[in-house]
């Protein structure tokens, strides 16, 4: 017999018409540019099924993953044409898969080029480096049979520093046009979440926002006009009242200075809310008042002061303040890390 288990003590919300409004604002700024999504990572950690049909509802037709056993989840929702692996293939065996498929492979490298072309070829997209050096082919290595014999759809690079005021960024625009003129592709790709926020010269044919659908804001272009996305919820486990000198958590670091009223919370670094944050003074949320984390965080709890609350039992839910700017200023943790490390017993 399979049991019903109960409640969790674990939430998280994703607004998904914040998600969609988000993509609908950068598909905004992107102009003429069509724009797409990269839902790898399983949308930045708030569930594929969750979030990549909201997009796909809310207009977006291209969509990103990074590893080929991503696919899966994204074919469900879209078809093949409209999935991008931009890890590329590299071996025999995810060229045959992106084959039978019909996903298509981001080509990075004079090797994954040649894979392509001995498999008989067909379309896919093509990274070129113009100064992060990570993926793609070199700008010297455009002229290589291996290339001229690809079927480009979209001509892409990625931006080193789209989050900062810096000169890569438009030298990286110039190389990717340049680029685009020595290369047969159909469509040209620059820009990210921040990219987008640069302006009108580097949109290009298509935009691939990720951090901003989710709810990051990566430069101060995008304040205010980007919404929360993920919301974080615990309830308490546990309600005491201490004395002067009661000690809380691991290695007695928070030693209460008089009586006081305390909560444990069911939620620690297991579940993304990692020890960082305990050691800066923050709090979680109740009704506008907060509630200070008391010493170390643990791997399933933490312990909150109920001063400003002490009316709350247990089975109350607290919130934990995730606008991902605040929340990665509190925290120490870039907003990436903020979404993508969130622990598997908040993904119901």
């Amino acid at each position: 017999m399979i049991h019903e288990p109960p409640p969790p003590t674990l939430r998280l919300d994703v607004d998904i018409e914040a998600l969609a409004a988000n993509w609908r604002t950068l598909d905004t700024m992107s102009g003429p540019a069509r724009t797409g999504a990269a839902v790898k990572a399983n949308c930045y950690g708030l569930g594929v099924d969750i979030c990549l049909p909201a997009l796909r509802d809310a207009g977006a037709q291209d969509f990103f993953v990074a590893h080929w056993s991503e696919v899966e989840a994204a074919l469900a929702h879209v078809p093949a044409k409209q999935i991008s692996v931009l890890h590329g293939a590299n071996s025999p065996a995810e060229v045959a898969y992106a084959k039978a498929t019909g996903v298509r492979p981001v080509i990075n490298s004079l090797h994954q080029a040649r894979l392509w072309n001995e498999s008989g070829g067909r379309a896919c997209h093509l990274m070129v480096d113009t100064g992060i050096n990570r993926l793609g082919i070199r700008p010297e290595d455009v002229g290589d049979p291996a290339i001229a014999a690809l079927e480009i759809e979209v001509l892409m690079s990625h931006l080193s520093s789209a989050d900062e005021d810096s000169d890569s960024n438009s030298a990286q625009q110039r190389a990717l046009r340049e680029l685009g003129n020595k290369i047969d592709a159909k469509s040209l790709s620059l820009a990210n979440s921040a990219g987008i926020a640069l302006g009108e010269d580097f949109v290009f044919d298509l935009t691939r926002p990720g951090i901003a659908l989710y709810g990051g804001v990566p430069r101060p272009e995008l304040e205010g006009r980007i919404r929360q996305v993920a919301f974080l919820r615990a309830s308490l486990i546990q309600v005491a009242d201490l004395v002067a000198g009661d000690r809380v958590g691991y290695n007695a670091l928070f030693t209460a200075d008089r009586a006081m009223r305390v909560g444990t919370v069911s939620l620690g670094y297991a579940d993304g809310f990692l020890r960082s944050w305990g050691s800066k003074g923050n709090a979680l949320v109740h009704e506008d008042r907060a509630l200070p984390v008391l010493g170390k965080v643990s791997m399933d709890m933490i312990v909150v002061d109920l001063s400003e609350a002490p009316e709350l039992q247990v089975g109350d839910w607290l919130e934990v303040p995730y606008a991902l700017p605040r929340a990665a200023a509190a925290s120490g943790l870039s907003q990436y890390e903020l979404l993508t490390i969130l622990g598997q017993r908040l993904r119901h």
